[in-house]
């Protein structure tokens, strides 16, 4: 699979968010604040999934529908990536 631009800028926007965060537990600022900044990177991180899956999902269908591979075994993997990834 190819990752384009923006799955590659979508990681280093969580990257940065990363670096923030660990600014902020240097500078020992609020639980709280530090909560909420990890619980954007978690949300990020799952959409971040979300979209790499999906974009796989159709590449792979479409391959599959070329080789005559059963595509239920393709969305059932794909359906498997995204409950482990939870």
């Amino acid at each position: 699979m190819r990752y384009d631009d923006k799955m590659k800028n979508r990681i280093k926007r969580i990257e940065g968010q990363i670096r923030g965060i660990l600014r902020m537990i240097e500078e020992n600022k609020d639980c709280n604040e530090v909560v909420t900044q990890l619980s954007a990177v978690r949300s990020a991180v799952d959409r971040t999934v979300g979209v790499l899956v999906s974009s796989n999902l159709v590449e792979c269908m479409l391959v599959a529908e070329k080789n005559g591979v059963k595509t239920k075994e393709v969305i059932t993997d794909a359906v498997n990536m995204l409950v482990k990834s939870r």
